[in-house]
């Protein structure tokens, strides 16, 4: 046999199925330089300089592995439909005389030719667009631009290494199926499972729990903690309750269809509906992957552009002052009016020295405890709250104490209680209860709940919520808790001194002034630790945070829009193929090309639009918890959420209709020829 022979074999089976392989090379190449662009981001040196050059790698890091994992999962989807086309002719092969030996001779070509010139033009090509790539990325987190071309050689291993696993795993599962197939059931492998499928009306009621238990928790929840406890498990019922949902609800409406006679028993319904039937159990299962794909991207989209445009809202939330001092003192004697007073001309006299006089200044003294929330009791001792309770911590708070006078000079109000009496703020949540007891501690009446509280940056990154109670007498208010001990022997009260200011001197000096302070404080010395934080300096690090989220979600969102337009056209094709002779044989009892295309439009648009509808209405039940997620990083601003939301779903949907015009065309063409190819 000449040593030519099975690589002209694989190379001529290629070339005449080259409309199902030429979508499938173009996607290994794609996903190949989408992951080598990521890790060469990951491993690029010029990051390190960047803002938020220490977070951006981790998140790439992690942008890489998402990509390798579900080139794998992806890959093995897509290459089962060329192993559906190959098959018959891989029977014919057997049927010939060639051995099962020599067929998976033909397929170590294939999976040969296909990983060499994937891995050769994929990395040539991330090469080629990793500075623009890079440049983008720069751009996004405003660092500095470098024009040099340059290549990352660990990236370049471990793009070779992951792919050359995947693609083997791909050769390992075609030999497989071959293995283990007659050649009469690889001849008839077009026609396997063209069964009319039985309504499954459990699977049907089963999969609408799931999603309706997933949106029950969507939009049920408040916590911002527990909405993230419980985001994974609402994710999980969603992709089991949509595969539920289109495996036999697609059934059932080709079911309801058919006994709607009028509907059924006209020209361009007749064929299509009677053709979807057959297979609706495989086309569902495509139609949810889709929807789950366009889910995935709507949310990635919608949520890394909002913390991306809303980084401005995040960065004042989180730092509500140029200059945010924080001061973890000894005891609560250590808030006595002489040392908040000497602490405050420390600080003063370093602003003077930098010709900086403070300006919207607001200051107080408070006592926080951490304590789990039972209805209107505060369990502070840890050693009587559950292990569950602390896996959980949907109820678990942090709450300040804050004497009246130090409120009333921060807010410029002038509010009045009486003994026992308190103020409530929540910055995350609600609480609907009249009193508030702590457990060893005092009880309060709730007098009055304010809408707004000058809270500290480091309240609003807490990932807990804080809880603010304005109290008569600051001492008093914690008579009880201060003899309480945690685990260590330390106590759970920490008395706090919060001092925020804006400086009204341009960005170098504020951050010249705050390295001062940061060494003043150092030297002092006489408390536990302490905070002090710079906006204009960590504003560098947000936008290095949320530039590389919204960077790594534009990447992702990419690779699952090729993943969807490859399902959507394969699934087109392949159906085609299987339609050829239905059409064949209606072309020849008298159905015109213009008949053939109503009869299409009517079968693409009854299930093509189903999973984009689907996707929007997960969308519109995770906008609650989604914008609960989004509060831990401090932005709260609802109304550009929506505009995100709703400018994300417009934009892909008008993408989602390019393309089934396109592969409707490809569909059309096919079977108007009524001819196996």
């Amino acid at each position: 046999m000449k040593p030519m022979f099975y690589p002209r074999l694989a190379l001529d089976g290629m070339r005449k199925n080259k409309r199902m392989y030429l979508p499938y090379l173009f996607t290994c190449i794609g996903m190949v330089m989408m992951h080598y662009i990521i890790t060469f981001l990951e491993y690029n040196p010029a990051l390190a300089g960047m803002p938020g050059g220490a977070v951006i790698p981790e998140i790439l890091g992690l942008g890489g592995m998402v990509i390798a994992v579900f080139a794998a999962i992806f890959l093995f989807y897509t290459n089962s439909f060329l192993m559906r086309r190959r098959k018959k002719e891989f029977g014919l092969y057997h049927i010939l005389g060639m051995g099962k030996r020599n067929i998976g001779f033909i397929l170590c070509w294939e999976s040969l030719m296909i990983a060499a010139v994937s891995l050769t033009v994929g990395l040539m090509s991330g090469i080629i667009f990793s500075k623009l790539a890079e440049l983008g990325l720069i751009h996004m987190v405003q660092g500095t631009v470098d024009y040099t071309l340059t290549a990352a050689p660990e990236a370049v291993k471990m793009t070779l290494f992951r792919f050359a696993v995947i693609f083997l795993l791909l050769f390992l599962n075609g030999v497989r199926q071959v293995r283990f197939s007659s050649a009469v059931s690889l001849l008839k492998s077009e026609s396997v499972g063209e069964r009319p499928p039985k309504q499954n009306w459990i699977g049907g009621v089963l999969g609408i729990l799931l999603l309706g238990v997933a949106y029950y928790l969507a939009v049920t929840i408040e916590n911002p903690l527990a909405a993230l406890s419980v985001f994974f498990l609402a994710v999980l019922l969603v992709i089991a309750g949509s595969y539920l949902v289109m495996i036999s609800g697609s059934v059932m409406i080709c079911r309801i269809l058919q006994r709607n006679k009028k509907y059924y028993y006209r020209a361009n319904h007749f064929v299509s509906v009677s053709s979807m039937v057959y297979r609706m159990r495989r086309n569902g299962a495509g139609l949810a992957s889709i929807c789950i794909l366009a889910t995935m991207v709507l949310v990635m989209i919608s949520s890394t552009s909002c913390l991306y445009f809303g980084g401005e809202d995040s960065l004042y939330s989180r730092y509500p002052r140029e200059i945010n001092i924080d001061i973890f003192l000894q005891d609560t004697a250590a808030l006595s009016t002489e040392r908040i007073n000497e602490l405050q001309a420390d600080i003063l006299e370093v602003a003077g020295r930098h010709g900086v006089t403070p300006e919207d200044v607001y200051q107080y003294r408070s006592i926080s405890v951490a304590g789990m929330l039972d209805g209107e009791t505060v369990e502070t001792d840890v050693t009587r709250v559950s292990a569950a309770d602390l896996f959980s911590m949907a109820n678990l708070h942090q709450f300040y104490f804050i004497s009246l006078s130090d409120y009333n000079a921060a807010a410029g109000t002038e509010e009045t209680l009486a003994d026992g009496e308190a103020m409530l703020y929540i910055n995350r949540g609600g609480y609907e209860g009249d009193t508030l007891s702590f457990r060893n501690g005092q009880s309060f009446h709730i007098a009055k709940r304010l809408s707004s509280f000058p809270v500290n940056g480091l309240t609003q990154m807490d990932i807990v919520s804080a809880v603010m109670l304005v109290v008569p007498d600051l001492a008093n208010s914690v008579t009880g808790l201060d003899a309480l001990a945690d685990y260590n022997g330390d106590r759970i009260i920490t008395p706090q001194w919060t001092y925020c200011f804006d400086t009204g001197a341009d960005e170098d000096t504020e951050i010249a002034l705050w390295r001062d302070l940061t060494d003043m404080l150092n030297a002092d010395g006489g408390y536990r630790h302490y905070n002090c934080d710079c906006r204009d300096f960590e504003r560098q690090d947000y936008y290095g945070l949320f530039g590389g989220l919204f960077y790594l979600g534009i990447l992702l969102s990419i690779v699952f829009l090729i993943a969807a337009v490859l399902i959507i056209y394969y699934k087109q094709i392949s159906e085609g193929y299987e339609d050829q002779a239905r059409f064949g044989i209606m072309q020849k009892v008298g159905m015109t090309g213009r008949e053939i295309r109503k009869s299409i439009n009517s079968q693409l648009l009854t299930v093509f639009f189903l999973p984009l509808l689907l996707a929007a209405c997960h969308l519109a039940f995770a906008f609650p918890m989604i914008r609960k997620l989004l509060l831990m990083f401090n932005l709260n601003n609802v109304a550009l959420f929506a505009v995100t939301t709703v400018i994300s779903v417009v934009v892909f949907s008008l993408f989602y209709m390019l393309v089934y015009r396109i592969t409707s065309n490809a569909y059309y063409h096919i079977v108007s020829n009524a001819k196996e190819p």
